[in-house]
């Protein structure tokens, strides 16, 4: 039987096997639907060979698929359960071991739970075929494990990022002769390439994430939902390095997921936003979460006129009209974070202006010229990263001495004479103080939102 948890008290299961595929990057191309209460789309991700993998491969393929054959001999509905932790960075009451099997099963009760398309009729057939597939060839096939939660999961693709203008700069020392299984490796090689350009290149590298996201699909792939997880295959594949390393899900979620709250704000209109505990973002897309899971992303997303987008993104959304009455707002990231910090908020807010920038920057040079000189002394020349290789700010002499971030203020209709009159002056005070005492803003910029009353706990933090 399923072991029911209740997530305001006990640990979350970690399900996504990120010793063996973890993502780099997401691309979120999502509908906010308020009538239905739906947000539905697709998410691409992009993946790389997990570290347990490279060093099982390493010592020789034998040893390697013996291990998937004990990890792996599981149901659709009973994940391999592979996460690699940090033991420096697990903050978690319970431990995991790299190769341990989860004893814990996600038994699937329905359909719902089972493989979807847009045909009815297929699903029902495919559904039990897969299933039945899954059952009998469990242990040959990998499964990638996704966490995920309270979403209705339509279709996986595998994406043919090979068809992508341009990306044969990428492969240029490769020799294709059609064989499909060297298009397969060309895509995967294509997408090790992509995620581990070097820091300097960021916007090409997210010039081509957005192009190998829009990208057709070139086969779709099995999949099963359980309670906390999504599981994926590809029919004779046995190992991540040879698994999709481009997959495509079309998806939506229910009203009643727990990572969204529908709700309406302090002027009675309709809004929603993350609400990021209990569940985190699983019930907004499939993701993976133990704490070696650090990625990028970048999300479009289209709504009606009339209503705002805010996302932590590093850029300042201004709308694009797609076509009467809808509206397309993208964000972006370039710093690797847990994929529980994304973070989304629609509703019909309006920004509060007025003389905030110039009060920053006073406020900003004062604070430059205040800190004690030992502290700036220490701050220009000693501060060295140990994170992992993005666009840092903190190498950054301009962001270096910027007391005070670029930042918008945003609030329903009713508050906005208090916003101005209150929030936007205290708000570079808040910000300095910060700088002060805590150094370099590891953000370029900051987005601040006068959320409903019924906002609970740091979802948006």
């Amino acid at each position: 039987m399923e072991t029911q948890l209740d997530p305001m008290k006990d640990d979350l299961p970690l399900m996504a096997n990120t010793s063996y595929m973890l993502v780099k990057h997401y691309v979120l191309d999502l509908d906010v639907d308020f009538k239905s209460k739906v947000i539905e789309g697709s998410i691409v991700l992009f993946f790389e060979t997990g570290s347990q993998y490279r060093k099982t491969s390493s010592a020789g393929k034998e040893c390697c698929q013996s291990q998937f054959d004990e990890t792996c001999k599981v149901r659709a509905s009973q994940p391999c359960h592979i996460p690699m932790i940090n033991v420096s960075t697990c903050s978690s009451k319970t431990e995991y071991n790299d190769l341990a099997v989860s004893g814990k099963e996600e038994e699937a009760t329905s359909d719902e739970n089972s493989n979807h398309s847009n045909n009815e009729q297929t699903t029902r057939i495919s559904s039990s075929k897969d299933r039945r597939d899954i059952e009998n060839h469990g242990n040959k096939d990998f499964l990638l494990v996704l966490d995920c939660c309270d979403l209705s999961v339509l279709k996986v693709e595998e994406v043919d990022v090979a068809a992508v203008s341009g990306i044969e700069k990428f492969t240029r020392s490769a020799k294709i002769t059609g064989v499909p299984k060297e298009l397969e490796n060309l895509r995967n090689r294509i997408v090790h390439e992509l995620v581990t350009l070097p820091a300097d290149r960021w916007k090409e590298q997210l010039y081509y994430f957005t192009h190998c996201s829009q990208a057709p699909g070139c086969g779709e792939l099995l999949f099963s939902s359980g309670t906390w997880s999504l599981e994926i295959r590809k029919s004779g594949i046995q190992t991540p390095a040879d698994f999709p390393h481009a997959v495509r899900i079309w998806y939506k979620t229910k009203p009643e997921g727990r990572s969204v709250t529908w709700t309406t704000d302090q002027s009675g209109r309709p809004c929603v936003y993350t609400m990021g505990s209990p569940i985190n973002n699983r019930a907004l897309f499939p993701c993976q979460e133990p704490p070696i899971a650090l990625s990028t992303w970048q999300a479009s997303v289209r709504t009606a006129a009339g209503f705002v987008v805010l996302m932590s993104g590093e850029n300042s959304a201004e709308p694009v009209q797609l076509r009467e009455g809808i509206l397309s707002w993208y964000y972006y990231v370039s710093m690797p974070m847990p994929a529980s910090t994304f973070t989304i908020a629609v509703g019909c807010w309006q920004e509060v202006k007025q003389q905030s920038f110039k009060q920053a920057a006073a406020i900003e040079t004062n604070t430059e010229f205040s800190l004690p000189s030992s502290q700036s002394d220490f701050r220009w020349h000693e501060e060295i990263c140990g994170h992992v290789e993005y666009p840092c700010r903190f190498q950054n002499p301009a962001a270096r001495l910027q007391a005070v971030i670029p930042h918008r203020v945003f609030a329903p209709w009713c508050l906005m004479e208090s916003c101005e009159e209150y929030l936007l002056q205290l708000i570079p005070q808040c910000l300095s103080a910060a700088y002060a005492t805590l150094g370099t803003h590891p953000f370029s910029r900051l987005d601040v939102l006068i959320v409903p009353s019924n906002f609970s706990s740091l979802g948006m933090a």
